[in-house]
């Protein structure tokens, strides 16, 4: 995959042989961090929270899948969106939005409720999530990127 091998030579990510035992792993996860995050009964930072773990370790599995692994940057799985999972581009920057939002609240302890932004994320989530499923296995000869 061209675009994810010039992140290789920068730097960004690094080429690592697909595990198929670690790519089902990450979609569980995934799957359930995404149900838990529609039970209105939890409060919106917990619903927020497991949305935003959802995407990302269901983006990280569609990147897992192609061969690549993130280097430094955990949200360069969501801009890799359009190529692992030939997304549009307003998925990913919802999921950017969204982590930078998620950064604000682990790092500066700032939270600001936007029930708008949970409901993209959700959104965007269960589309990410269906379009991993589509995937199917790990190929025993998929060679990961150089």
């Amino acid at each position: 995959m061209p675009e994810l091998d010039n992140l290789v030579r920068t730097g960004v990510l690094k080429a690592e042989p697909p595990d198929q035992r670690e790519f089902d792993s990450l979609v569980q996860s995934g799957q359930h961090r995404l149900t838990d995050a529609g039970n209105k009964a939890l409060s919106f930072e917990s619903r927020f929270d497991l949305a935003y773990n959802a995407a990302h370790a269901l983006s990280l599995a569609a990147m897992r899948w192609h061969g690549y692994r993130p280097d430094k940057q955990r949200f360069v799985v969501f801009q890799a969106l359009v190529h692992t999972l030939s997304l549009a581009p307003e998925m990913a920057r919802i999921l950017d939005k969204s982590h930078s939002r998620r950064n604000l609240a682990e790092y500066e302890g700032y939270f600001d409720p936007d029930l708008r932004l949970l409901d993209e994320l959700l959104a965007a989530t269960n589309i990410v999530r269906k379009e991993v499923e589509k995937l199917g296995p790990v190929a025993k000869s998929q060679k990961p990127a150089r």
